[in-house]
């Protein structure tokens, strides 16, 4: 019934934290992990690769557009909309919160 109590899973963390310090060791062993770089202007489209690219797809929806070219949802639907006002592609059905295309051949 007695003895020390089993520390949870923040104290111990806060514990080895305080261990390393002492040691001089200021660096976590999962801080190594890189940000990824998210685009946040569109590509050009008049690019002849990014058109390219998207002939793979089978429709271009903006969510597969920003992940497939590593943009930002935003400006995946800014690129859509010009290369819709420039007829590389057209607009196919949607909703307020998704719009379908496809590319003109």
């Amino acid at each position: 019934m007695g003895g020390k109590k089993k520390l949870g899973l923040k104290q111990m963390e806060r514990m080895q934290e305080r261990q390393r310090e002492k040691k001089g060791e200021s660096k976590k062993s999962g801080e190594s992990k890189e940000k990824k770089s998210i685009g946040i202007f569109p590509p050009d489209p008049t690019n002849k690769k990014v058109i390219d690219e998207l002939k793979k797809m089978k429709i271009l929806t903006p969510y597969g557009v920003a992940s497939h070219l590593d943009l930002r949802l935003s400006a995946a639907k800014h690129f859509l909309k010009e290369l819709e006002r420039r007829g590389t592609i057209e607009y196919i059905s949607g909703s307020k919160n998704l719009k379908i295309y496809k590319i003109v051949d």
